[in-house]
């Protein structure tokens, strides 16, 4: 059996908690070893790891037992990036960077491109610049005995802001080069998986607030989506794409089957999200050798959770790691040039050698000589006498002639006068009375200054209660450009949910008064 696992990790190099199926609250963070042996697949496939190769650790790059391969974001820090981590007993026989074919090294690539006649140059290079894709190649063994090839496209496509819509272009230009990559594959007689985040919901079922949604159907990547997806529902003669679902060719009616949340308003609680994360195969692979298709929302650590799937083929490795392997970077492969190989021996002057060899060779008599002579030749400090000497350390030492000299007649004091008179049982009760009341007046004063700042700093207001369930609520900001941008506004504290369900937050709002 081959296992795959994909999943938008959102940061490789964060603290990824919660993979021991518990709350993210109740664990400890976990090494990257430890996160594949819970996910336990023979690949798995991350997605927006947000590391560059200046950044990029031996920890995270090098796992005993696994070889591992990164494509990085080429304009950004800390965006995007995917990775793919293989099981020794599934190394690929080939490996690349990107979906145009222009980051490929000619050596130990995957091939096979398609006609990419309708992009230039410069958007082919725009859009795997940042970071989006990663093949591997693999060889597969059938239960049947036959050796196949196998590629996976490790994939996480790009957003698409409303407020940009430059970017949803990017977005389905991306769209179009991958299934032109995809098709070509299949088409050169390699099976091919998608896997990863396609960040569209396709069908009304993948997202929960779908029928609110304006011109859900018409969304240009769920149309894309309808045409690269063979439809197992559809009628004999209807439009059939070169992939399945896989997911819903085992659960085809199976609803609140999501992948990704929002963490700021968690709706995670309440299962209030969409599915934005698949494991597309070619037609003749599900069907033939796919045996399960799941999700595993209990993993927390991501606002997304990992999908996977089953297959029933054997994998068979390739003797040696692709040249992509992390392993072969020179800053982990132990050929990195340090700084000791920049420093020059610095060849020593004939003159300075002859004198240093001289030096060397003179008696323990003569460098005692060479010593007394360099000694002699020395200034010699001035003598006590002199105004150039060295002051006398009792020089800086003088009577005081502010302090009053003891005469030898005055005569000392009686012990009579040294004796401290008694003192009355009175005077000692007015001394503790008047105490008292110095300490009152004190403590009448101290309370006086803070209750006139109390009335002068009011504080904070108390948080106003939600309309729906009488609790406090929280305050936001808004940070969308526009009039409003840095306002505040209350509203209900609860996470976000379906309307129906009475747990979720209610449609309380109200504007902060301005301070």
């Amino acid at each position: 059996m081959l296992r795959v696992v994909s999943w938008n990790i959102n940061g490789i190099r964060s603290p990824v908690q919660g993979v021991g199926y518990e709350e993210p609250s109740n664990c400890t963070a976990m090494t990257m070893g430890r996160i594949l042996d819970k996910l336990d697949a023979d690949i798995v496939c991350l997605q927006e790891t947000k590391v560059t190769r200046d950044v990029l650790t031996e920890p995270l790059a090098i796992i005993e037992g696994c070889n591992s391969y990164f494509s990085f974001s080429r304009n950004r820090s800390g965006y995007s990036g995917v990775a793919t981590f293989c099981k020794d007993s599934a190394t690929p026989v080939a490996a690349e960077e990107g979906l145009s074919g222009l980051l490929a090294t000619q050596n130990g690539d995957v091939g096979c491109y398609g006609n990419m006649d309708d992009f230039t140059q410069e958007e082919l290079r725009a859009l795997d610049s940042e970071g989006r894709a990663l093949l591997t190649q693999h060889k597969i063994c059938t239960w049947e005995g036959k050796e196949k090839t196998l590629t996976l496209i490790n994939v996480y496509c790009p957003h698409a802001d409303p407020g940009k819509p430059e970017r949803l272009a990017f977005k389905m230009r991306f769209y179009r080069l991958l299934q032109i990559r995809a098709e070509a594959l299949l088409a050169a007689g390699s099976h091919v998986i998608i896997l990863g985040d396609l960040n569209t919901a396709h069908r009304p079922i993948d997202h929960w607030d779908a029928v609110n949604l304006e011109c859900f159907e018409e969304d240009p990547g769920r149309k894309w989506m309808d045409h690269l997806l063979s439809n197992l529902g559809c009628q004999a003669g209807s439009h059939m794409g070169p992939f399945i679902d896989s997911y819903r060719c085992f659960h085809p009616k199976q609803k609140g089957a999501f992948t990704c949340w929002s963490t700021v308003s968690g709706a995670r609680h309440l299962n209030y999200g969409s599915r934005l994360d698949y494991v597309l195969g070619d037609r003749t692979l599900v069907m033939d050798t796919f045996q399960a298709s799941f999700l595993l929302p209990e993993v927390m650590g991501s606002d997304h959770c990992p999908v996977g799937a089953v297959l029933s083929v054997s994998s068979v490795p390739a003797k040696q790691c692709p040249p992509l392997c992390t392993r072969f970077l020179p800053e982990f492969a132990g050929t990195q040039l340090k700084i000791l190989r920049f420093l020059v021996r610095l060849e020593q002057d004939p003159v300075f050698r002859q004198s240093a060899l001289q030096l060397s060779n003179q008696t323990p008599v003569q460098m005692r000589q060479n010593k007394a002579r360099v000694r002699s030749t020395r200034s010699r400090p001035s003598q006590p006498g002199s105004s150039r000497g060295q002051k006398n350390l009792m020089s800086y030492f003088q009577p005081s002639s502010s302090r009053p000299q003891a005469s030898p007649n005055l005569g000392l004091p009686s012990l009579g006068n040294l004796m401290t008179p008694k003192t009355s049982e009175e005077d000692v009760m007015a001394n503790v009375v008047e105490g008292r009341a110095k300490a009152s007046e004190a403590k009448d004063e101290k309370e006086v200054r803070t209750s006139f700042w109390k009335s002068l700093l009011g504080g904070p207001l108390p948080m106003p209660l939600c309309g729906g369930h009488r609790e406090p609520c929280v305050m936001r900001t808004v940070k969308k450009p526009g009039p409003n941008l840095g306002r505040h506004f209350y509203m209900c504290a609860r996470p976000q949910g379906p309307p129906t369900d009475p747990s979720s937050r209610c449609s309380f709002f109200l504007w902060s008064r301005p301070s």
